[in-house]
Formats: structure tokens, sequence, C-alpha cells
């Protein structure tokens, strides 16, 4: 038989019982713990009709959307890429609530191409949303549940990466930049390409306001640690009050986190404009030692829920639950191992299946020998056997004579 058959599309992996044991041991701890900070689930369909998936920001998804045609209605489907502007829709749209709403969601997306080279396709994206509050205090609250979330992996070292796409908005519109002379300056900005921005911003000059024009070619070398937002304000002085607040806003979150005595190193880049064409303000992503990618990131995308009927402030991040749980077995804090199970014959005894129905409502793993099976345990991941002995049902260590059970 062709062995061709068996391959699975590039990007897409199955999940093996280990890892997936791993990933689903996370997925109720990262639950249980939003749920502790007051963050409800919401389960958003995996597939939607295509133009209310690509509704508002979604639009900027499309070239990451797959598409199919639902043979019941004809109509285009897309299947979701990003489940953020789902949670939206549906806070929007569903929930409709006064002041501040929180939501999660853990589920798989499915991309038409990886992020990187040898990425993923279909990642357990794994996110927490905050809608209607506008203030920094609701950006550091997220970025502290983003935080709280890595150290359920493990990881000690993790590095915080701050930005804010509003310097760079409100100073290409005080440059009057139109919008192709705009994505361009962008996307030089984003590669640090010196020689290229300056080359860009000579040709602009004439047509643009020069200071802003400056300080755009300036956000280059406006990275490092905390103390470049003191020099980003001497840098950046005069240039409206979009800029001065969006730098407060970041001195803000860097207090913050020391309040709460976070003591992860903080690398502000006003350069980084991850999600430029979704985000509104402040940006963050989280890095790890080995790991050239963003293993958490998020920030603020206001008003998503505009084309849904309802603006509303929001801000948010998103992970990789597959990617997490890696972290915390390469942290050795992927949970404990596996605590083998019990082996017990298969029959109708009434003490037999009280015995069998007790240990599994306590917990414990119980697997039944079916007839015909070699009695080996540690063929089914057992460790121990349900034997009986005098008229009780004992629990031996396999291989062993120590024992401990109830009587028949």
């Amino acid at each position: 038989m062709d062995a061709r058959r068996w391959i699975l599309p590039e990007g897409i992996e199955e999940i093996l019982p280990e890892e997936a044991a791993r990933i689903e041991a996370l997925r109720r701890r990262l639950l249980d713990r939003f749920r502790a900070w007051g963050y409800e689930l919401v389960i958003p369909p995996f597939v939607e009709h295509l133009e209310t998936l690509l509704t508002g920001v979604g639009h900027a998804l499309e070239p990451h959307t797959l598409k199919l045609t639902d043979p019941l209605s004809g109509r285009i489907l897309g299947i979701r890429p990003d489940m953020t502007p789902q949670a939206a829709r549906i806070e929007a749209r569903r929930l409709r609530r006064e002041g501040p709403v929180r939501l999660c969601y853990l589920g798989t997306v499915l991309r038409a191409r990886p992020e990187w080279p040898g990425g993923t396709r279909s990642p357990l994206q794994v996110g927490a949303e905050l809608y209607g509050h506008a203030g920094a205090e609701a950006d550091l609250e997220v970025l502290l549940l983003m935080l709280e979330t890595l150290a359920e992996t493990g990881v000690r070292e993790v590095h915080v990466d701050l930005g804010h796409v509003g310097i760079f908005r409100a100073l290409a519109r005080r440059a009057g930049l139109d919008a192709e002379s705009e994505a361009t300056l962008f996307e030089a900005l984003q590669r640090k390409a010196l020689p290229e921005l300056r080359e860009l911003i000579a040709g602009l000059e004439a047509g643009g306001e020069a200071r802003a024009l400056a300080a755009i070619e300036a956000l280059a070398g406006l990275h490092g640690g905390p103390e470049v937002l003191e020099e980003a304000r001497r840098a950046l002085a005069g240039l409206g009050d979009e800029v001065e607040e969006a730098l407060g806003r970041l001195m803000r979150l860097v207090e913050g986190l020391a309040r709460h005595g976070r003591r992860e190193p903080v690398h502000v880049d006003l350069a980084e404009l991850r999600g430029y064409r979704y985000h509104t303000g402040v940006v963050f992503g989280a890095f790890v030692p080995g790991h050239g990618q963003d293993v958490a990131r998020g920030g603020r995308y206001d008003d998503i829920g505009a084309a849904f009927g309802r603006a509303r402030p929001a801000t948010g991040f998103s992970a990789d639950l597959r990617m997490l749980a890696c972290l915390a077995e390469e942290a050795g804090a992927s949970g404990p191992a596996p605590a083998g199970g019990i082996l017990a014959p298969f029959g109708d005894d009434p003490a037999l299946l009280a015995e069998v129905r007790a240990r599994r409502a306590r917990g414990e793993r119980v697997v039944w020998a079916l007839p015909g099976q070699p009695d080996d345990p540690a063929a089914c991941g057992c460790d121990r056997m349900l034997v009986r002995e005098g008229g009780a049902w004992v629990v031996k260590e396999a291989g062993g004579t120590g024992g401990q059970g109830s009587s028949a």
C-alpha cells in the first residue's frame, strides 16, 4: 500500500497519548487559572460564514483563512484562523453586558500557512480577552494574566517585550502620509532597515512634516530597557498628546509590573509594531531562551466590536497551548509522571465490580484485562493488579507480593 496516503498535510500534526496527556493536564490548570481571575469560557464555532468570520478587523485574516462550500446552503464558509474576533463577536452580539466583560477560549485554529517556516498550521489557541475598560489597568491585568499563564509551564526565564502601535500611527498622521507611504515605512521600520528607512523618508520630506518624519526614523533606535522611555519622551517631545499618552501608558505598565512583584526583564521597542493592522495601542509579547518566536502575545485592540454593532475597548492575549506544553516539558514542570494503573480481570463477580467502581470513583485508573489478552500489566500502562485472595479482591504491585483491597 502506498505509504504516501498516510502523510499528513504540511504543518498539520497529530498528538499522541503521552503529549496529549500533558496538554490536557495543562489545559485544565489554565482554565482553572482563568476562572480564578474571573474569565468566563466561551466556545466559538470552528467554521462560520466567511463574511461573518472576516467582518471588521477579521479582514486582515483573509489570507490565512481556509475556505470551503457549505453543501447545505451553497454559501462559502471559513475555518477560523484566530479565535479573538469570534470572542469579540460573542461579547458584542450575544452577551451585550454593561461594564467589563472577561472571556477566555481554547480550541484548534487552522491557518492557510504557518506563521514561520516549519511552524504549525493548526495551533491549539488559548487566550483571554477583557472588554469594556479603556484604562492602562486593563492592559496590566491582561499582561499579568499572560505571565501567570507562562508561570504554569514552570518556565523561569521569561522576557517581556513592550511596544505601542499608536506612536507610529500618530506620527504617520502628523506627517501627512498616505496609506501607501505609511505601509512602506511600516515595513522598513519593522525590519529596522535604517538605510532604506532614511532613503524613503528623504523622498517624503518635501510633502510631509519633517520633524514627524525624523521621529519615525528615530523609533528604530528607541529600544532597550524601561529607561528608554525617558529617552523617547525627550526625542518625541512636542509631537502631540497621542504620543505623550502612549509613552505614559507604557511607563504605567512597567511600574505596574513592579508593584505586582513581577521580576521578568522588560524590553521596550517602539519600532515593534506586531499586529499593526489589528492592534490600536499597547502590544506585548513574551520570549523565552531557545525560542526565536514569541511564546505568547497580546495587546489592545479597541472598538473591535464596532463591526458587530457595539464598539468597546478591548485588550487580550493568546498563545499556542501545544507550545506551552512543550515549554512545561522542557522546564520539567509538565505535571506528575503517569501514576500507572490497576489491571483487573474481566468478570461479573459483584465484589469485583464494586471494587472497580469504588477505585474509579476515587480517581484511580482501572483497566479491564479482556479475555484472550496477555496477563501483562505493563502492556496496558499499569503497575498493579487486582487479584482475588482469601475471599477479598486485593491490589498487588505487578510482580510483587504486597497488596491492599477490600473483602468480598
